[in-house]
């Protein structure tokens, strides 16, 4: 198990250092490179492959990460035109920073944190509660630093009074998606992921529980400001704004905000 762990934490750095590589490569100027949360892959590459139909002379660049990572990649220059973060912190913070137009700024979708197992559960997990029981050793969720659904179940937990237990027991993810491998791999006992990240692997993870979050899980969306910028970018967000692109969120587990 450990050794399995190990892999997939390397597998993670080479995502990791494959996504600087495309970020830090030439763009053409009909590239319209939008960086989004991890827990958007699935929707997100639908969205860019609708996206460019209707825009015949644009090509969708996407670079998935977790959020604060995607933003630390734009500060420091990265040629992107649309960002899209899984919590509103991270967009502060882009704000913050004069990294994107906050004129722009929209709620696009919600989600919500659940707690998952393997399908077999074989800790007999059911309910968070039960995260403390002595044969509970790993339990996995996004780094809180870093990682909006390691905030989300942060905060969470702390109002419930399981924080502590949980990260007495931690197993750190680079990002949402890195959770929901350690769990359908079986490499710890349960995890904190999205609902839409654990519908992706429903086959490999079952869904115990559902957190009630201190704030709403809201997915904020806005123009990146940078000389040069494709002029698609707006066009790119309303049609996620779309009834159209609302519907291929949905589609994938998302609702409205």
């Amino acid at each position: 198990m450990v050794i399995g762990l190990k892999k997939s934490w390397r597998s993670a750095f080479l995502v990791g250092a494959l996504s600087v590589t495309v970020m830090s490569a030439p763009v053409a100027a009909a590239d319209l490179v939008v960086s989004a949360a991890a827990s958007l892959t699935n929707a997100f590459k639908e969205i860019g492959e609708n996206f460019e139909k209707q825009q015949a002379d644009t090509k969708v660049l996407n670079s998935f990460a977790a959020s604060d990572v995607l933003l630390q990649q734009i500060v420091n220059g990265a040629p992107v035109d649309v960002f899209a973060s899984a919590d509103q912190k991270a967009m502060d913070k882009a704000v913050e920073a004069g990294a994107v137009d906050p004129a722009t700024r929209y709620d696009f979708v919600q989600n919500s944190v659940v707690l998952i197992v393997p399908t077999d559960n074989p800790k007999n997990i059911k309910n968070v509660a039960d995260l403390a029981n002595k044969e509970v050793t790993r339990v996995a969720y996004g780094n809180p630093e870093t990682v909006p659904v390691g905030r989300y179940t942060q905060g969470a937990l702390e109002k419930s009074g399981d924080w502590e237990n949980v990260a007495s027991r931690k197993v750190l993810g680079q990002n949402v998606r890195q959770v929901l491998d350690y769990v359908a791999r079986g490499e710890v006992d349960a995890g904190f992921v999205f609902a839409t990240d654990a519908a992706v692997m429903k086959d490999k993870v079952m869904v115990i529980e559902s957190l009630e979050t201190t704030v709403p899980v809201t997915y904020p969306i806005a123009l990146v400001k940078r000389d040069g910028s494709n002029k698609s970018g707006q066009a790119y967000i309303d049609y996620i704004l779309s009834d159209e692109g609302q519907a291929v969120l949905a589609k994938y587990g998302f609702s409205q905000p």
